[in-house]
């Protein structure tokens, strides 16, 4: 998808499919006023509700409704815009949508109207990208935090950062036209301290970042381990109904499960996988082989252990692991996303814990717990909080995707050659470029430096209506 820069009408049907007490047909573009009035019959006031008829092109009524004009450029999208709220029949809304198109209108594509509102400078990218993650939204911290980017708070931490990036750019170029003046720019300490000072205001910004990526997408969590070692009753437990079958024979599962629960504002997908074995059923080896498929693509893995009857310890973990199919955790850094669970401590009249596992080459946490009787369950709510290092954020959170993790990771990049070249070298050419590029990352978060493919991919994913 490219840019939206034709001078077409859209129109598309901006509430979701199925029945409902209320549909709404949204049109924009340079035809907007022209078709309110072959299909209303007459000259709609701005940003007027009126209640009126809504007529084909043979005036054949098609529904009664409350509609609503709203000239550009103050409008959602800039342009002239027409809202059709009629009644929420599927039908009912083909039909309109077909005479909006018959006057000049055509179907818009996902997310249109959210591009041209970018386009005419009605808002920036991320404000943009708020508007799909508040319809998205799993939990209502999530929603607060989106509505928050949606209102620019996001957009105002990166315009500030990038204001002090230029700010000291500026300085450092003229003092390199300067050069011959007696002081040196590059070497007095203010520019030392306030590339760092842009440093830490990065560093604040990112672990926001994080936080609102965590709430945008949330964590992918898998329950591994040989069969009937209480996989599926774990996932209930956390989940807090009967989502997976519980029976005392082994193998029940046959197939991936994924249950999405919410931790103080965290959304956490948990995945059931079959449990870890040799075995000739097909059937249960294609069970297993989506279960290492899903531990393949977890942020974090959860090692079940039956431990009324497997003794488990950080110096067996590599055979325990190897016997059940799961040697590739052996690899480097592999482990950091691996949590043992001792499973059935009601068995043994054991208390639940949690305890941090090390020796010399490794630190893994195990926790007790009991899936039957929940004990222990908060403990390991609250270890999945400390895997993501999140914290409810209250006020002044805001939501944030991956782009905005990578495109921030790599400003911060810049600047710190930038201040390595001022301790270093004093190149004072080349710390301008590094921060020329530290600033251009951050505007591709804005959509002020932004290629058209990355526009298309962003936009595509949005609802047709919106």
């Amino acid at each position: 998808m490219s840019l939206a820069t034709d001078n077409d009408t859209i129109c598309a049907i901006a509430t979701p499919p199925g029945r409902g007490g209320v549909g709404v047909v949204r049109v924009s573009g340079p035809l907007t006023k022209s078709i309110a009035n072959t299909l209303l019959h007459f000259d709609p006031k701005p940003r007027h509700a009126h209640y009126a008829s809504i007529f084909d092109r043979d005036s054949e009524l098609i529904d009664q409704g409350i509609v609503i004009f709203f000239p550009g450029p103050n409008s959602f999208t800039g342009e002239d815009v027409l809202e059709l709220q009629g009644h929420g029949g599927s039908f009912v809304l083909d039909r309109l949508l077909k005479e909006v198109a018959y006057c000049g209108a055509r179907l818009a594509r996902p997310g249109e109207f959210s591009e041209r509102a970018f386009i005419n400078d009605k808002m920036d990218l991320t404000q943009a990208e708020a508007i799909a993650d508040l319809i998205e939204s799993s939990s209502e911290e999530a929603a607060r935090s989106a509505m928050r980017t949606l209102q620019g708070e996001f957009s105002t931490l990166i315009n500030a950062l990038g204001a002090s990036i230029i700010e000291l750019r500026v300085y450092i170029e003229a003092s390199i036209d300067f050069s011959e003046e007696e002081i040196d720019f590059l070497t007095e300490g203010r520019t030392t301290q306030t590339l760092q000072a842009i440093i830490e205001q990065t560093d604040t910004i990112l672990a926001q970042a994080k936080q609102g990526t965590i709430l945008r997408e949330g964590m992918s969590v898998v329950i591994a381990g040989k069969p009937n070692a209480g996989k599926s009753s774990l996932l209930n437990a956390l989940a807090g109904r009967d989502a997976a079958i519980v029976t005392e024979i082994a193998g029940t599962t046959r197939d991936t499960l994924i249950e999405q629960i919410n931790i103080q504002g965290m959304p956490v997908h948990i995945t059931d996988t079959a449990g870890l074995r040799h075995s000739e059923d097909v059937v249960e080896k294609e069970g297993i082989r989506r279960a290492l498929k899903a531990i393949a693509n977890a942020d974090r893995i959860m090692l079940l252990i039956d431990a009324s009857i497997d003794t488990v310890t950080l110096e067996t973990l590599p055979s325990f692991l190897t016997e059940i199919g799961l040697e590739t955790l052996l690899e480097e850094r592999q482990l950091e996303r691996l949590s043992i669970i001792y499973n059935k401590i009601d068995i043994l009249e054991e208390l639940p814990s949690l305890v941090q596992l090390k020796n010399h080459s490794h630190s893994v946490t195990s926790i007790k717990l009991s899936a039957k009787s929940k004990d222990g369950i908060d403990l390991l709510r609250q270890h999945l909080k400390d895997c993501m290092g999140f914290s409810p954020s209250g006020e002044g959170g805001f939501i944030a995707r991956r782009r905005h993790l990578d495109a921030m990771l790599r400003a911060r990049c810049h600047l710190v050659d930038a201040l390595n070249q001022l301790l270093g070298s004093r190149e004072g050419e080349l710390v301008a470029e590094d921060l020329k590029h530290a600033h251009r990352c951050l505007g591709e978060i804005t959509g002020e430096f932004t290629t058209d493919d990355l526009l298309g991919k962003i936009f595509s994913s949005f609802c047709v209506g919106k």
